[in-house]
């Protein structure tokens, strides 16, 4: 991990939290961890121009880059444990998932959540207006305002986004194993894997219990999402609100693999159509069942097997992040 010392004039942190001699002097006001993939090969770069740029905001930052998500979820837990004010986070959702996972695992934490977002997609950063130009997310966190979030709960593991079944993180595993064994890049990669996926045409028999209630249904997928995502017209996949305290529960209609292509073209176009294409219903919390021991669930685009059955829980407020102030453009 490589650590970016201030610019001049300002005295530098120039060491991970855990190598300092005396946490309580010289603590930075930031820690903020980059993933050092980053930047497209210029992370040494993007990592002190971050530094330089928490300076001209007055702010003592102490800037690590991770080159993976071990060292990442380190130099974030000793932040926490030493109480540093803000851990800000650069890179895609994923990274910014695993921030909020250390700070939500670690009770009584004073740290708020900074996010600058690095990534493709910048769902959680979209949703809750936080400026997506680095300059603009700096001052943000800079000078932002800290509010409580929610975030979702699957068998004691948080997403900050979604979870889901099914189709999806069959995908996502198929895009990284070709990815690892023949060196595709990303995107060539999921659609050869999403390809794989409609000749195998997987799907699940489910029984849902949401709201005393019992569902049983044949889904190709279904998705969780922390809080309700709204499925109309170009605002498809799009949060209005992270602190509802509900989440959203979306199972597709059991359908043929031409179904499911419509279906993607239609989520691609933003024409979605709920009780036609699939069912959605809000819950605190959500006991999902299968006859299967095991199954491929995917938290914010991360794919792990877990035991089932599979127990959803909001947890309300569980996470301070820093965001605009109200009425500014993110």
């Amino acid at each position: 991990m490589t650590t970016h010392p201030l610019p001049e004039q300002t005295a530098p942190d120039a060491f991970p939290a855990s190598q300092r001699q005396d946490p309580g002097q010289g603590r930075p006001d930031v820690v903020a961890v980059i993933n050092a993939r980053a930047g497209n090969g210029h992370a040494q770069e993007l990592a002190g121009r971050i530094a330089a740029q928490f300076s001209g905001h007055g702010l003592r930052a102490s800037v690590l880059l991770a080159a993976g998500g071990e060292e990442m979820l380190a130099a974030i837990r000793q932040a926490v444990q030493d109480q540093v004010g803000i851990v800000a986070v650069g890179g895609g959702d994923g990274s910014v998932n695993a921030a909020a996972s250390a700070l939500l695992a670690h009770a009584g934490c004073r740290s708020a959540l900074g996010v600058l977002p690095l990534g493709t997609l910048n769902h959680f950063a979209r949703d809750l207006n936080i400026p997506l130009a680095l300059e603009a997310a700096v001052a943000n966190i800079a000078h932002g305002r800290r509010i409580r979030v929610d975030s979702g709960e699957v068998n004691g593991v948080p997403f900050i986004n979604n979870s889901s079944l099914g189709l999806y993180p069959d995908i996502v595993r198929e895009r990284e194993k070709q990815q690892a064994r023949l060196g595709r890049g990303k995107w060539l990669a999921f659609c050869w894997a999403a390809l794989g996926a409609l000749r195998r045409y997987p799907f699940l028999r489910v029984r849902l219990h949401v709201g005393g209630q019992d569902h049983q249904r044949r889904t190709p997928l279904v998705f969780i999402g922390n809080n309700e995502y709204l499925m109309r017209g170009l605002d498809i996949g799009k949060r209005s609100s992270l602190t509802g305290g509900r989440l959203s529960l979306y199972v597709c209609h059991h359908t043929g693999r031409l179904g499911l292509l419509r279906l993607a073209i239609n989520a691609l176009f933003g024409r979605l159509r709920e009780a036609h294409d699939f069912d959605a219903l809000t819950a605190a919390e959500i006991l999902i069942e299968t006859h299967k021991k095991r199954l491929l669930v995917a938290t914010d685009g991360e794919v792990t097997v877990m035991q089932t059955p599979l127990r959803y829980r909001i947890r309300p407020a569980s996470l301070e992040v820093i965001v605009p102030e109200p009425g500014e453009d993110g």
